[in-house]
């Protein structure tokens, strides 16, 4: 896929592999805010977790940038994450939306994140070049409710484990594989986790006033049993 790849001042379009792509859940830094997601897919029938932080592995083929995405059922929805991508030899970061069938993950969570594709922005920073005020990047996402654009999910990155932190526990060493997509983890939506037809996603950067955003649009493909 192209890949616009922020690089101090300047910006290159480079076409990068995803070879391996995971999604680490529970990943909350704040045992509060944590124990209050998992409250919260709970209520829809998630069991807790084995351990926190949780790594799923997905197929790097469900990793999109696509501005529609099919599923199947109505019973999807996305969260904005914070992505880390191993390319070229350094680190990018990025962000995109677990999306994940609701109904599947009260069953089994790595059936449901399975089941859905992974989109991402078409576009990441070094992340030499914004860890010195890492703790100062943002995320957002919104949904389109009842004909209105809602802010659905807002916070810092720091409200999830640090990278260095994420990357040790999923590869026990420094660095992700070369051609690798991490997703990182999300917060608690505001006024509970339900599914829309349109997600939009961003992240922040208010220290080199920039920003990383993406929406895609559901397909949603009949259940015929």
């Amino acid at each position: 896929m192209q890949i616009i790849l922020h690089e101090g001042p300047g910006s290159r379009t480079a076409e990068v592999c995803v070879r391996q792509a995971i999604v680490a859940g529970w990943t909350g830094r704040n045992r509060e805010a944590l124990e209050k997601h998992i409250r919260e897919l709970e209520e829809l029938g998630v069991a807790r977790p084995a351990s926190t932080p949780i790594y799923y592995r997905v197929s790097a083929a469900r990793v999109t940038t696509d501005p529609v995405i099919q599923t199947t059922g109505a019973a999807s929805s996305g969260e904005v994450e914070f992505v880390l991508a191993q390319w070229g030899g350094q680190m990018w970061v990025g962000v995109g939306s677990d999306h994940t069938d609701r109904e599947a993950e009260t069953y089994n969570v790595t059936v449901s994140k399975q089941m859905c594709e992974k989109p991402i922005a078409g576009a990441f920073w070094r992340f030499a070049d914004v860890s010195a005020h890492w703790g100062k990047l943002v995320m957002r996402s919104y949904i389109v409710e009842n004909g209105a654009r809602v802010l659905y999910q807002e916070g810092s990155v720091e409200a999830m484990l640090d990278p260095a932190v994420l990357i040790e526990g999923y590869a026990g060493k420094t660095q992700l594989d070369e051609d690798s997509v991490m997703f990182c983890g999300t917060f608690a939506a505001k006024g509970g986790i339900r599914p829309a037809d349109i997600f939009e996603f961003e992240i922040e950067d208010p220290v080199l006033a920039r920003k990383i955003s993406h929406s895609y649009q559901l397909d949603k493909l009949p259940v015929m049993g």
